[in-house]
């Protein structure tokens, strides 16, 4: 026996009533009909545990008393396989020593005849609404610790499996570490690795960026406040560190925090307690903090802008991460990753078994090998989304991407037939001018004949295509000068 997803709407919620009265069935079959919900009955205990057996319900009502077996009796045997699925207990026999042992056994609530219809199907909703969002939240930690699993994580460079292996090490410990790189390194999908892979995975992960916030609203955020704290204070509300108990809390761009702030985090790290604004009674709470920063926080510390004791309480261990420039065999595969990721997004070129079959062509490959890439794998994700968007053919030609980049690495595409090269030209448009002039004199030679071309220069017709086209080169017909 197994519970059934929670529906997402009545209308797709199936509830199983259980009882030995056909008046009952019928009347239960005909309220929670008109309410949206499907129903099916079983009229004894047997053939309510046969159906139970042979398929999943989002609710069982069950009657306690019963020819062939008790409520009782079914709500032990179902207990003893099936401890999500919502059963409440109906009975003409409102006894509280009969609630209290259904109670005992697993039931979730409990009726006498004659129920108040519009209460029972507020409980019914509350139920499955319940379930639901159990259900979800399930299923979202199962796809985060999947998504952020290791294997997902692209990086075969020698520096970044160094850096796994350490992530791997530290993952299952309850330390602080401190995760630092220039932007666009990746900082927290380390961090939800290292979450995804605790002991902590199926708790929540809550990150915080340090530096989007003002102090005051960053102090309420992190330790939640009382009503009437400040004016705007209307009601009491947890603040990230209630929230994340037992589980995670990542601070993006640590050092940007003020001054007040870091006292208060300090706390929290050595005390494992917290006071939200306007009280005066302390929280305790189990959290591990993960942070990271593109800063120096030891100059920081120097600069006596950061506290030294807190930099030494979040630098329990360090997880440095690699520059892309410093990384570059790393980049194909990561190409083909975002390829894929994206693809699968704009729903485009993608072959039977949902991998993406674009690709960059040779020269526009190099061009994101030789760039110094910045903005490290958050530039190179930005690229490549706009090549997927703007491809038309699996082939991806340099012009596709974007000219901020080709102007970085000192090439201009296009400069208009017949123009000469700038004295300034980058030995990119020295290599591509000299395959310009060649393919068009073979050209020439051919009568313009592409295929006779492709021919006599030795290369498949569709890549002479695809040069003539990132070249420029307008194709005349047989006799134009």
């Amino acid at each position: 026996m197994t519970a059934s997803n929670p529906a997402l709407n009545p209308s797709k919620a199936t509830v199983l009533v259980v009882d030995d009265e056909p008046d009952i069935r019928e009347s239960l079959e005909l309220v929670l009909g008109d309410a949206g919900y499907r129903v099916e009955c079983a009229q004894n205990g047997t053939e309510g545990i046969e159906k139970m057996e042979n398929r999943a319900y989002d609710l069982v009502l069950l009657d306690l008393m019963m020819p062939d077996r008790s409520g009782m009796e079914v709500l032990e045997q179902v207990r003893a396989h099936d401890r999500e699925t919502p059963i409440f207990m109906i009975t003409a026999y409102g006894s509280v020593e009969a609630a209290v042992n259904a109670l005992k056994l697993g039931a979730n609530d409990y009726f006498s005849k004659p129920w108040d219809n519009e209460k029972l199907l507020i409980e019914i909703d509350r139920m499955i609404a319940r379930r639901r969002l159990e259900y979800e939240n399930t299923h979202l930690r199962r796809a985060f610790r999947q998504r952020y699993s290791f294997p997902n994580i692209i990086g075969k460079s020698d520096r970044m499996v160094r850096t796994l292996d350490l992530v791997g090490q530290v993952a299952s410990s309850r330390s602080t570490i401190l995760i630092t790189g220039e932007t666009g390194t990746g900082k927290e999908l380390i961090a939800k690795a290292i979450h995804a892979n605790s002991p902590r995975a199926d708790q929540m992960f809550v990150a915080v960026n340090s530096g989007s916030l003002p102090p005051d609203l960053l102090e309420s955020t992190l330790f939640g406040h009382v009503r009437g704290a400040f004016t705007s204070a209307i009601q009491s509300k947890k603040g990230y560190f209630e929230v994340a108990d037992k589980g995670t809390i990542f601070f993006d761009e640590i050092g940007t925090i003020g001054a007040e702030t870091q006292i208060k985090l300090l706390r929290v790290i050595q005390e494992k307690e917290f006071t939200p604004l306007g009280s005066t009674d302390p929280i305790k709470v189990d959290v591990r903090i993960l942070a990271a920063t593109n800063a120096d926080l030891h100059q920081l510390v120097k600069d006596g802008r950061f506290r030294e004791d807190l930099y030494y309480r979040l630098n329990v261990i360090n997880v440095a991460l690699p520059a892309l420039r410093d990384r570059k065999e790393d980049i194909p595969p990561l190409v083909d990753h975002f390829f894929t990721f994206y693809c699968h997004e704009n729903d485009k070129f993608l072959d039977a078994s949902g991998h993406s079959v674009l690709h960059f062509q040779p020269e526009a490959l190099q061009v994101l090998m030789e760039h110094t890439w910045p903005g490290n794998v958050r530039e190179l994700e930005n690229v490549v989304e706009r090549a997927v968007v703007l491809a038309t053919d699996p082939s991806v030609p340099i012009d596709v991407l974007p000219d901020s980049l080709l102007a970085a690495n000192g090439i201009r595409l296009h400069r208009g037939e017949g123009a000469p090269l700038p004295a300034d030209a980058s030995l990119f448009e020295i290599c591509n001018d000299f395959e310009r002039r060649v393919i068009m004199e073979r050209l020439e030679q051919c009568g313009w004949s592409q295929t006779d071309a492709a021919e006599s220069l030795h290369v498949p017709l569709s890549t002479l295509n695809q040069k003539i086209k990132r070249l420029d080169i307008k194709i005349r017909k047989k006799g134009e000068s």
